[in-house]
């Protein structure tokens, strides 16, 4: 159910997700004992999860998508495999242009490295030139309102401070698709709020933004256009305030 927004963006789809298909294996044992115990009463070891069965949408660029469900519904699933993070069993994801995630910001950062130093390996990881990286330095760390701990090593961060740094570098990626989970929870409020305008700065200057969060007043204002998920299938897609009064039934 391909749809574009009404804000005048581009009908040059940015992802396109073609019947895709993604399952994982729950196990069920957790020990040696466990599983001898299950085989000898023939008990089943795994079964199969349907994470994504035959879903299919396109975004246009410079559209905010809001991904919508329940827990298990899939959407978090579907963010990573924009992300690359991960492949479908079946199907296709593709992507124009560079692709940025704030999926697990953070997870490139060194603890025996100071932030000074984590800001450009973080940077690189997230596809980011050296010059790039040197350009938006005294932003990120601006943004991230703790100028005064650059120098110090990370592992010596407060969570908060460290939620700070790493979500800044992400923001000032250069990036064609901005890819959000659940990111807008870290910090403060002065400081969430903050990390909102900027996001709605990148989708006015034109960005492609794709949002899973289960705070659905906040998708609902941020993005115009929502995607339901249940059980693996889309069930809406359209209105992104339709989509959250449905979800809310």
């Amino acid at each position: 159910m391909p749809r574009t927004s009404d804000r005048g963006v581009s009908v040059d789809p940015s992802v396109v997700v073609e019947d895709v298909h993604k399952d994982f294996k729950l196990r069920h044992t957790h020990s040696i004992k466990e599983t001898f115990v299950a085989a000898v009463k023939r008990k089943p070891l795994t079964t199969d999860f349907h994470a994504l069965d035959g879903v299919s949408f396109s975004i246009a660029q410079g559209e905010a998508v809001a991904l919508l469900g329940f827990n298990g519904s899939g959407k978090s699933t579907m963010l990573k495999l924009i992300s690359g993070v991960l492949t479908p069993d079946r199907g296709a994801v593709r992507a124009r242009g560079r692709v940025a995630g704030l999926i697990e910001v953070g997870a490139g950062f060194h603890p025996d490295l100071s932030g000074r130093e984590n800001i450009f390996l973080n940077a690189a990881i997230l596809g980011m030139t050296k010059r790039e990286t040197e350009a938006r330095f005294d932003d990120i760390v601006a943004f991230s309102e703790i100028e005064k701990f650059i120098d110090t090593e990370v592992k010596h961060y407060s969570s908060g401070m460290f939620l700070r740094l790493a979500f800044s570098v992400a923001i000032h990626t250069e990036v064609d698709v901005l890819l959000i989970d659940e990111i807008l929870s870290v910090g403060d409020e002065p400081f969430q709020q903050k990390c909102l305008a900027r996001i709605r700065e990148l989708h006015g200057a034109g960005k492609t933004l794709v949002v899973v969060s289960h705070d659905l007043d906040m998708v609902s204002n941020l993005c115009e256009r929502g995607i339901l998920l249940r059980e693996g299938k889309v069930v809406f897609d359209g209105d992104s305030k339709q989509a959250v009064e449905l979800m809310r039934r």
